[in-house]
């Protein structure tokens, strides 16, 4: 059987470094969009999601394809190296290149087949949603920034190691941390299917709403939980390998904090409609304001 060369970084040789595999949980695949009258297929995943999932895959068969020597250097390469800011880039494959592209590239490279497969599942869910609300360009511009700030601040808690992180699980989490400002909204709204069926219609919570919100601060507390065992390798979270908590966080973080920079449905407030000059009932009758799309 071929030696995976993700598994190789764990060798000792002492100039190989030890790999930093970034997971996500697990979750469901989105379901399908249907469209009234159409017949639809079981899942109708956004073309965007696609894309992302079909880079990984190649990314993914093109390392199993390469002699492990090969393979190595390149999953180095494309991984997130913090020593390569600390004077080591010379020495360490993708050089000084990859001191700029690893923020991104990192996140298209996985450890596995389990590895791969939980962060398609992750991305599929949450990445869905995210998608159609705010259009393939936005998504992919999106998914680039929750990657670079999950690297980022990885970088911070871990200067100097030779720590290679791979994964796309920084980038998913700040999905997830995008959605925690339209989510429950929605599901009050129209439940699972105004979110499948028309994301767009769902008005985005201020950030000082979602901050307030007791379903949004329960869900980020469980996210910090896991976290913290799969930091302390409690549970089996962590799956036999370490997990780049640091970027899930950071992920999280710029998702939740920074989604109103790029959605762009106005964040939307009821408000009571005057009079009519027919007479109608102010009371019985609302209408909706808009504003600047919000952080």
């Amino acid at each position: 059987m071929r030696e995976r060369a993700v598994d190789r970084l764990d060798a000792s040789d002492p100039n190989q470094p030890s790999l930093h595999r970034d997971e996500a949980s697990r979750a469901s695949p989105a379901r399908a969009q249907p469209m009234p009258g159409d017949p639809q297929p079981m899942f109708n995943v956004p073309g965007a999601v696609l894309a992302l999932i079909a880079i990984f895959a190649a990314i993914h068969l093109l390392r199993v394809a390469l002699p492990d020597a090969a393979s190595a250097n390149l999953t180095v390469a494309l991984a997130f190296v913090p020593a390569r800011y600390s004077g080591l880039a010379a020495e360490l494959p993708g050089g000084a290149t990859a001191c700029i592209t690893s923020f991104l590239t990192h996140a298209f490279v996985h450890g596995d087949i389990t590895h791969l497969a939980i962060n398609t599942m992750w991305l599929t869910a949450f990445g869905s949603a995210i998608a159609r609300r705010i259009g393939p360009w936005r998504f992919l511009g999106f998914f680039a920034f929750c990657a670079c700030v999950g690297a980022a601040v990885f970088l911070a808690f871990n200067v100097g190691h030779l720590v290679p992180m791979i994964g796309a699980s920084g980038a998913i989490s700040g999905m997830m941390g995008a959605a925690m400002r339209f989510l429950f909204r929605g599901l009050d709204q129209g439940g699972l299917a105004a979110l499948r069926e028309q994301p767009r219609s769902i008005p985005l919570m201020t950030l000082r709403e979602a901050l307030s919100d007791r379903r949004v601060l329960s869900t980020t507390g469980l996210w910090l939980l896991i976290n913290l065992l799969a930091l302390l390798g409690l549970g089996g979270l962590d799956g036999g390998h370490e997990i780049a908590w640091e970027a899930h966080i950071g992920g999280y973080a710029a998702g939740l904090l920074t989604f109103g920079f790029f959605d762009p449905v106005p964040v939307s407030r009821a408000t009571p409609r005057p009079p009519f000059a027919d007479g109608a009932d102010a009371d019985a009758i609302t209408r909706t304001t808009t504003d600047e799309p919000q952080a």
